[in-house]
């Protein structure tokens, strides 16, 4: 296929994105939620712990935004988010299956790097491979949780790259998961990837409530779609890139998008 011949570098760079991403979020929960672990005993307020690593993942968004390869893929690192692009015809047809692809393979993968690297304490339940579940109040209450952060994501992106605040789309983005996972984790486990499930859900073997993760991140951000369609029009050279004001090729606006 053409475009897999010339595109699979930008395949692997989501990969690598969410593969990252999931390295991060593993080792800063082990460092701070594991028993063993001197941050644990340091810090034994768990919503300070929860912010913490909310900070942490917030930069580990940040940074894969503005790393090289990140601006070249457009750092989507998340299905829902390539779907939504997709819906908007940002990104072709099979390069959003690519991608798609891609996202699940780099979110299993790192997950599988986190576990040679943590060894068994990734196992352990205080760790439990960063899995995400419901919480306490129940599947309904983090159906409605996922789709509303998919849904506020969704819509910062698209407002942030439509505007004079483009270059800041990824700090934007790194905020508002710093700011979920401190808030409304306790709900679902903050997710609003079904791929970043599915890769702690492979090793872990916990599918609780699965089809939530599945079903509501991709009708939250196509929801956000249609409200942004709506409200206001694509701003011109607008594709479907997080960063786009950078010196690395850019797949989405090179020709025509077709399957």
């Amino acid at each position: 296929m053409t475009r897999l011949r010339r595109h699979w570098p930008e395949y692997l760079m989501e990969a690598w994105g969410l593969g990252t991403f999931m390295v991060s979020a593993c080792v800063f929960t082990a460092l701070l939620e594991h028993p063993a672990s001197p941050m644990r005993s340091l810090l034994p307020d768990a919503f300070v712990r929860r912010a913490l690593i909310g900070v942490a993942m917030g930069v580990t968004a940040i940074g894969i935004v503005y790393s090289p390869w990140g601006q070249q893929s457009g750092a989507h690192i998340n299905p829902s988010m390539t779907l939504a692009f997709l819906r908007l015809g940002r990104i072709a047809p099979t390069d959003a299956a690519f991608y798609v692809a891609a996202q699940f393979a780099g979110a299993a993968m790192g997950v599988l790097v986190s576990r040679v690297v943590l060894g068994g304490r990734i196992a352990d339940p205080s760790v439990g491979f960063a899995v995400t579940v419901p919480g306490a109040a129940g599947v309904a209450t983090a159906f409605g949780a996922e789709i509303a952060i998919s849904f506020g994501m969704m819509l910062l992106v698209l407002a942030s790259t439509g505007s004079r605040l483009a270059p800041w789309t990824g700090v934007f983005c790194g905020i508002a998961v710093a700011l979920y996972i401190t808030f409304e984790a306790p709900l679902s486990g903050m997710s609003m990837n079904p791929a970043r499930t599915f890769g702690s859900a492979v090793f872990a073997d916990v599918w609780t409530a699965f089809w939530v993760y599945l079903v509501a991140p991709p009708a939250g951000m196509l929801l956000a779609t249609e409200v942004h369609r709506r409200r206001s029009h694509a701003a011109p050279g607008a594709c479907a890139k997080l960063h786009h004001a950078n010196d690395r090729r850019c797949i989405h606006c090179a020709g025509r998008l077709t399957a």
